[in-house]
This record gives C-alpha cells, sequence and structure tokens, in this order.
C-alpha cells in the first residue's frame, strides 16, 4: 500500500476516534438532570411586574415595589398556571421566555384560597408546554429540581430531594397552605409560580413558599392539586361561558365520563356515564382538561368532533357547546370586582365606640389597585359605614345597592368611611362602578 495511503487512513482514525471520545464524554455528561432541564426548559417562563404595597411606617402611602416570579405554560396558545400572589395586584404583567424576549400578559382566572392563577401570555407563535407528572407516587428521598425566576436570576436551576409530604403550612395570618410537598432544592423569592420536577423532567408541583429563617425547607402545591384547581379556572364556562356538560376523571386511555349534566349539550347527543373520551376537535383527551383546553376559545353552537370509546367499540360525535346560564355574582365577588373592597362585618360595638350613630359596618381588609376605592383613597383599616342613602351592615348590602345604582342609573353614588373615630365621605361614579 502506497505510503500516503497509510498516513490518510491514520488521520481518518484519529480524526474518528477523537470525535467518538468527545461524542462519548458529551452522553456522559448530559445526565438524567441535565435532560430533564433541557426537555422543560422553555415551558418556564419568567414574570415581572411592579405592584402597590401598603407602607407600614407611612399609612397615608402606598410603596411601588417590584414584584417577580414564575409561571409554567400549560397550553401552547400561551395560557400558564403561577402563584395568584406573584401577579395579585400588578397593573402590566410582563413574561420573559426562554427566548429572552419579553412580551405582556394579563390575568385571566385565579383561587385566592390556594393561591393559583391562570395568565395568558401575548404570544402569536405556539410555546412549548410542559410535561405533567403526577403527585400520587412520590417518594420521600427522591430527586427534585426547582427551576425558576430566584431573586430575578431568570431560569435559575436548583437540585434537592423530597424531604416530606402532606405538609400544612402557615406563611401569614391570611394565608394557609394544606398538603405541600416538602423539598431542600433552594426556592427563593421569584421561584413561587415555578415547577418542581422530578428526574424525569415531569412537572410534580409549583413552587409557593419558604420557611423564613430555615435553610432548605421549601414548599411545593402537588401538581394533582394544581391541575384539579387549574381545570376551574381555565374552564370553558368561567372563561367563553359556554357548556358542555361534562364531567370526567383521568383514566388510563382517556377521560372517563362520570357525570353528564341534565338538558346538557353533552346529554343531547347521547353521551354516558361510562364512556371514554378520547379525542375532542383535533386534540387527544386523558383528564377534563384536556377537554376544557379542547373547547377553549370556541363560540356557543359551534360544532365539535367528539370520539368516545363505549363497550369497546369507537363512536364519533358531534358536539355543539351551548351558551352557559349567567350565574349571579356573591356579594363578596362584586364587591371585588365592581368597586375594587373586599370586606368583612365589623364588630357592632366597636363601630359604636367609635361612631355612637353607626350601627355598624364593613371592615376594608384589602382593596385592589387601580379601582374605584383605590382611586378615592380608600385603604384597609376604613370601615364602610354607608354607600348613598343605604347603611352598609352586611355584605348584602352592598348587592343592592349595586342594584339600585344600576336601576335609578345614578351618575354619582356618595360613600362615608370610619377612619378611626373620623367620618370621611367621596364619590364614586356610576361609570367606573358599573362598567
Amino acid at each position: 500500500m502506497p505510503y500516503s495511503r497509510v498516513r490518510l487512513l491514520i488521520a481518518t482514525f484519529l480524526a474518528f476516534a477523537v470525535l467518538h471520545c468527545a461524542a462519548s464524554a458529551e452522553d456522559t455528561r448530559r445526565t438524567a438532570i441535565v435532560r430533564a432541564i433541557e426537555s422543560c426548559r422553555d415551558s418556564v417562563v419568567n414574570i415581572h411586574g411592579e405592584k402597590y404595597v401598603s407602607d407600614s411606617s407611612d399609612e397615608s402611602e402606598d410603596r411601588r415595589v417590584n414584584g417577580m416570579g414564575t409561571g409554567v405554560v400549560i397550553d401552547a396558545r400561551g395560557y400558564a398556571v403561577t402563584n395568584f400572589h406573584v401577579v395579585d395586584g400588578v397593573r402590566e404583567i410582563e413574561v420573559t421566555l426562554a427566548s429572552g424576549r419579553t412580551v405582556a400578559a394579563r390575568l385571566i382566572s385565579h383561587d385566592r384560597r390556594t393561591d393559583l392563577a391562570v395568565i395568558k401570555i401575548n404570544t402569536v407563535d405556539p410555546l412549548p408546554v410542559i410535561q405533567l407528572g403526577t403527585s400520587d407516587d412520590l417518594l420521600i428521598g427522591e430527586t427534585v429540581l426547582a427551576l425558576g425566576n430566584a431573586f430575578g436570576y431568570e431560569h435559575t436551576v436548583t437540585r434537592g430531594i423530597i424531604s416530606a409530604l402532606h405538609r400544612n403550612v402557615d406563611v401569614s395570618p391570611t394565608q394557609r397552605y394544606e398538603d405541600l410537598i416538602q423539598t431542600d432544592a433552594s426556592i427563593n423569592p421569584g421561584n413561587s409560580g415555578g415547577p418542581l420536577l422530578n428526574i424525569n423532567g415531569e412537572m410534580i408541583g409549583i413552587n409557593v413558599a419558604v420557611r423564613a429563617g430555615a435553610q432548605g425547607i421549601g414548599f411545593a402545591i402537588p401538581v394533582d392539586s394544581v391541575l384539579r384547581i387549574v381545570t376551574g379556572l381555565l374552564s370553558v364556562e368561567r372563561i367563553d361561558h359556554t357548556w358542555h356538560g361534562l364531567v370526567c376523571r383521568t383514566c388510563g386511555t382517556g377521560a372517563v365520563i362520570e357525570s353528564v349534566h341534565s338538558k346538557s349539550p353533552a346529554e343531547s347527543i347521547g353521551m354516558q356515564v361510562g364512556d371514554i373520551v378520547l379525542r375532542v376537535g383535533d386534540k387527544n383527551v386523558t383528564s377534563q382538561l384536556d377537554i376544557e383546553r379542547a373547547l377553549l376559545g370556541r363560540k356557543a353552537g359551534e360544532i365539535v368532533a367528539v370520539t368516545i370509546t363505549r363497550e369497546g367499540g369507537e363512536e364519533n360525535l358531534s358536539l355543539a357547546l351551548a351558551k352557559a346560564k349567567k350565574q349571579k355574582a356573591t356579594a363578596s365577588e362584586r364587591s371585588w370586582e365592581q368597586l375594587g373592597l373586599r370586606l368583612a362585618p365589623a364588630v357592632p360595638s366597636t363601630v359604636q365606640q367609635l361612631q355612637p350613630r353607626y350601627r355598624g359596618g364593613l371592615l376594608v381588609q384589602e382593596v385592589r389597585f387601580g379601582s374605584p376605592a383605590s382611586e378615592k383613597g380608600i385603604r384597609p383599616g376604613d370601615i364602610l359605614v354607608g354607600l348613598h342613602i343605604w347603611e352598609t351592615v352586611k355584605p348584602d348590602n352592598v348587592s343592592y345597592i349595586l342594584d339600585q345604582i344600576e336601576s335609578d342609573e345614578l351618575e354619582t353614588v356618595k360613600f362615608y368611611i370610619l377612619r378611626g373615630r373620623d367620618t370621611l365621605f367621596g364619590h364614586l361614579t356610576s361609570d367606573t362602578i358599573l362598567r
């Protein structure tokens, strides 16, 4: 063999060996943890925004603070779940994607009790969706990963183990979390709303809280609880005011129907308890959340293809969504949505000690930033004692008054509050509280 040919073969062999070693080294470095983060990183977003909080040192002023947190994309159209406290009171929510691009988002719905919220990211291009796991088979000691906007450092990854399960945690006088996952993975301010992952890159929880002053103790809401709440937050009845009438639970191959509402669209096409829903539109279904996501954004009367199995046979049906019946909001919901006040009955004797001429009132527990009440300077600790010509002793009084404002077409409404022993008053305009 010519000498030049031998040199070429040796060079080729050496080049192949170098590439093989490099590839082997890279494979060794790409551990299960690396692969888990790579598989879900793009579905995690960082949330920023400004909010105003009461300054305990000066009750006459609110202090502007920079809020931050994390969100997890659960639908490619930009729906993401986070903690409600991350976005509560934030006027303009900004989201930074894994690509580094910052876009606007808005609050869609929330559940204050569980501190969960759904936001809608303003995006044209589909976003990557987190891979969901389950929290009913978690093991104490198994490896977990936390991913989030820790102290503003975007997409920070920390590792730890599950330290305990079923923890109940009081984080403030008004907020109690139940049945949490405890972990020693570092969870810091800004991680709230981000995913707790297992070693396979599946989300098993939403990071929610840290124990002040204690290193290595963090908590997450189990993903099964998250999905149960988010299913309600993203239901088409709540978001689009449409109705299908199905109640399902997850099973191995789809979502099995547990009940069908009377006189619902689902009942009208013969869907029955025990049927297994496989597909809705072009989406495969394994849970009630999948059904809501598949129907989200569709109008009443729109016909959607549904595939089910019954007694082993597959059937194709056509489901037409109906307009949901409007449910009357509660007194507390109306106070919050229309006035921007979270109210609770004040102790009558306390009110009368401050001002004997009042029979009672409603204690202002919280004021929504940017609301009619906020713009008029009402603040937590005030006692609402009257609106227009009526007293406000019970929450139902507020609902009655709001109805009267609408029916009588009042342009302005006078309010009366107790602040200490002083009675203060101001005017609300009907166009702000009835819009």
